[in-house]
C-alpha cells in the first residue's frame, strides 16, 4: 500500500511519495522503518514504486546493475526498458506468471511514477508508458491524491513540489494504506521542455 504523485509545473518536475509499509493489517510507519523510501535515483530520473514491499529492492536492485543506467527520457525508451525489465524480473526476482487468462499481457504488477529533466512518466503493471503534461498519482490512495493534485494545481503561489505534497497528505488524510511523513525532491525541466 502506498501513495506517489508527480507534478510538472513551471519548468519543474516534482516526485512526492507516502513513506508507510503495510503487512496485511500490520502498519510499518518510517519511525520504525529506516529504509522506508519508495523514491529512487535512476541516472538523471527519480522512480517512485507502488505494489509489494519487494519492488522497491528488486527495482533499485535491476537498475543497480548496469554500469550506465538505460535511457528514461521518453514513452519509447521507457517501454522498451520495461520490457527488458519484465523479463529479467522473472528470470532473477521469481515474478510469479500466473495470473487472470482474461488479460492479455502478463502483469510486472507494479506502478511507477518517474520524474527527469524530460518529464514526468508513468508505467502502470501492464507496461503501458504515458507521459502526463500536468500531474498524476499512483497506489491505494491516488484516487484521492488526484483529485487533491486538480485542486490545487492552479494556484500560483504553490509550485510543483508544493503540489505533489498536497497530493500525499490528501492520501495520508483519508487512505488506510498511505501514512506520513511525506517524502518529495524536485528537478528543473531541460531547456526546450
Amino acid at each position: 500500500m502506498t501513495t506517489i504523485a508527480v507534478v510538472r509545473k513551471k519548468g519543474v518536475v516534482a516526485i512526492a511519495g507516502d513513506t508507510l509499509t503495510k503487512w496485511g493489517p500490520a502498519k510499518e510507519s518510517a519511525e520504525y522503518v529506516v529504509n522506508h523510501t519508495k523514491i529512487l535515483r535512476v541516472g538523471d530520473s527519480l522512480l517512485a514504486v507502488t505494489g509489494n514491499a519487494t519492488f522497491k529492492h528488486i527495482v533499485d536492485d535491476y537498475f543497480g546493475s548496469f554500469d550506465t543506467p538505460p535511457a528514461l527520457d521518453s514513452v519509447g525508451d521507457i517501454f522498451r526498458t520495461w520490457n527488458r525489465m519484465h523479463g529479467e524480473f522473472k528470470e532473477r526476482y521469481f515474478l510469479q506468471a500466473e495470473e487472470d487468462k482474461e488479460d492479455a499481457i502478463e502483469s510486472t504488477r507494479l506502478d511507477v511514477l518517474i520524474a527527469n529533466p524530460h518529464g514526468i512518466f508513468g508505467v502502470s503493471g501492464q507496461r503501458t508508458v504515458q507521459e502526463f503534461s500536468r500531474f498524476y498519482a499512483y497506489g491505494s490512495g491516488g484516487d484521492y491524491a488526484l483529485g487533491a493534485l486538480w485542486t490545487v494545481y492552479g494556484r500560483d503561489d504553490l509550485d510543483a513540489e508544493a503540489v505533489a505534497r498536497h497530493g500525499i497528505l490528501a492520501a495520508i488524510e483519508f487512505d488506510d494504506g498511505t501514512g506520513a511523513p511525506v517524502e518529495s525532491f524536485t528537478i528543473p525541466l531541460a531547456a526546450g521542455r
